[in-house]
């Protein structure tokens, strides 16, 4: 049973993927052998998002789509994460093909239930209370390019903003307990990791539950050798405190982007949405962050066509977005979720009215980065290469100020040969509206 390959799809975000990567290095202990081509599994396994409509979509294609495998040489196929959590009796009753399901708490079982499924024919379900704790000291096997890993800090959230189906799947907020995180940050730095990006629904909020802070944590992540970049995901405003901007601000490995969903700026939308920040807070946060750390490029993500959304609201973002120029903007259409309190609420807005909202912030937000990446010509920036383009004969990497899979790029010419992973500084030369083009120095 041992001998067999084991093929994984990790769907949704990067927290999902750290969850897929331990239960990559758990099997992987017990002897199974990975594989990235699904056609040479014995078993599959789909770790799926379930966070809006369009995930839910993507999760059961996907499990359909390696359904298919079972025709040839697939023998197990396991639905494991969010949308297990939140659906497990319709997979049962509806995807006769799966054979196991784990909820969000209990992907730490994978190898259980692969050998009592081998063992005994046994078809599982296992989904358990989603605050039932997991054991964060696994195995895990690192999917990212090895210079660069996502390193979790906490699970769960306490926002329960009103559109949000997160805290039924994944619990309260509760932190990671510091010495793992240095413990695992310490061994991704010895197999070669520069990049620590850290991950949480509200990393922010790290160590309120345990009289612990971001902070504290973001201090001691630094001193660790090898680690020479760390990147914050998914910090709140309402969470964010003048210690933090300190830290940011004077600590030369974090890097100076700060991912901070806002989701809206009308207060009325705010207050439907149960965001506990208001339009003045948020732009007093961001004159404060811009004031005192050198260099800081914010990233955000807004949600347009919210029930009650009105014009005026509509104005409200889209002047907001026009006075603050923030550097990098995901905008996305309100997603009416089952069981959340704004699935309830009167005033639902048609689709095309959300999707003209989008367009039209989307359009906004284009010609505001590329506006603010000419007036990056001239100046320098640091660069990690992450391999050669034939086809432009120069090497594409990212800036400081660009996270993984999300934001841009950079397009970096040099005279001398540069390898993956290196981190080199540039002149910026030219740019898009997404990506830079600059000479190494």
């Amino acid at each position: 049973m041992n001998n067999k390959n084991i093929g994984f799809i990790s769907l949704g975000c990067a927290k999902n993927l750290t969850d897929t990567e331990t239960m990559m290095g758990i099997l992987s202990q017990k002897g199974f052998s990975l594989t990235a081509d699904p056609s040479d599994a014995e078993i599959l396994v789909v770790n799926t998002c379930a966070f809006i409509d369009s995930a839910k979509e993507e999760s059961i294609g996907a499990i359909l789509e390696m359904a298919q495998y079972k025709e040839d040489k697939c023998e197990m196929l396991i639905v494991t994460g969010c949308l297990a959590q939140r659906y497990k009796d319709e997979i049962e009753s509806q995807l006769p093909e799966v054979d196991a399901i784990l909820g969000t708490t209990d992907y730490d079982k994978i190898a259980e239930v692969v050998c009592d499924f081998y063992e005994n024919g046994n078809k599982i379900s296992v989904v358990g209370d989603e605050n039932t704790p997991v054991s964060y000291d696994l195995p895990r096997i690192v999917s990212t390019p090895s210079y660069v890993a996502y390193l979790k800090i906490a699970d769960g959230c306490d926002n329960f903003c009103t559109y949000c189906i997160i805290p039924k799947l994944r619990g309260k907020f509760h932190s990671r307990p510091k010495d793992s995180i240095i413990a695992e940050a310490k061994r991704l730095a010895a197999n070669g990791v520069k990049e620590l990006v850290l991950v949480a629904q509200d990393t922010a909020c790290y160590g309120k539950d345990i009289g612990d802070s971001l902070p504290s944590l973001l201090g001691e992540l630094s001193e660790i050798d090898g680690i020479e970049w760390i990147r914050l995901q998914y910090c709140y405003p309402e969470n964010i405190t003048g210690e933090l901007v300190e830290e940011i601000a004077t600590n030369k490995k974090v890097v100076k982007y700060l991912d901070m969903p806002l989701q809206h700026v009308s207060d009325n939308v705010l207050k439907r949405m149960g965001r506990r920040s208001r339009k003045a807070e948020i732009e007093a946060l961001i004159e404060d962050l811009r004031k005192k750390i050198d260099g800081l490029e914010i990233r955000t993500s807004l949600i347009v066509g919210f029930p009650g959304e009105t014009e005026e609201d509509f104005g409200i973002l889209r002047d907001f977005l026009k006075r603050y120029k923030l550097n990098k903007v995901g905008v996305f259409t309100y997603s009416k979720e089952e069981g959340t309190p704004a699935a309830g609420y009167d005033n639902q807005i048609d689709e095309e009215t959300k999707e003209m909202r989008r367009d039209v912030l989307m359009t906004l937000q284009n010609g505001i980065s590329l506006e603010l990446n000419k007036a990056k010509i001239g100046t320098k920036d640091t660069v990690i290469i992450e391999g050669y383009d034939e086809s432009e004969l120069c090497y594409v990497g990212r800036t400081s100020h660009d996270t993984p899979d999300v934001d841009g790029g950079a397009f970096v010419y040099s005279e001398d040969e540069l390898f993956a992973g290196q981190i080199v500084e540039i002149e910026i030369v030219d740019c898009s509206e997404y990506d830079i083009v600059g000479k190494a120095l």
